[in-house]
């Protein structure tokens, strides 16, 4: 059964590494279009993370992707980099938030 957004950000709070992220607050919000749109936010806050499905007032970086070149980065099939590179991810906000992004979660 292939990853869903659902799987992906289900996981996210298992795969924070709070070492990789000392004294961080901040919310990251998540916009999803293709196949499975919808909003999502994670909270780093006290060295946990907890995601929230929905829109949050105040985030302090977003991050806009296709749901499925989304789950491709999180699989290692696509560079998420490179995804940046070629437009099929966009951001807004805190960008040196969003290099560490890959480092403070575990990817398998």
């Amino acid at each position: 059964m292939p990853l869903t957004i659902a799987d992906l950000m289900s996981k996210m709070p298992g795969a924070f590494l709070p070492e990789k992220a000392p004294g961080l607050d901040a919310v990251l919000q998540f916009k999803f279009s293709g196949a499975e749109a919808g909003d999502w936010y994670a909270t780093i806050k006290d060295d946990k993370c907890t995601v929230t499905q929905g829109e949050h007032a105040t985030p302090k970086m977003t991050l806009t992707a296709d749901s499925g070149d989304y789950v491709k980065i999180f699989t290692g099939e696509l560079d998420g980099m490179q995804a940046f590179m070629q437009g099929k991810i966009k951001l807004a906000g805190d960008l040196n938030l969003a290099m560490k992004l890959m480092t403070m979660f575990k990817i398998r």
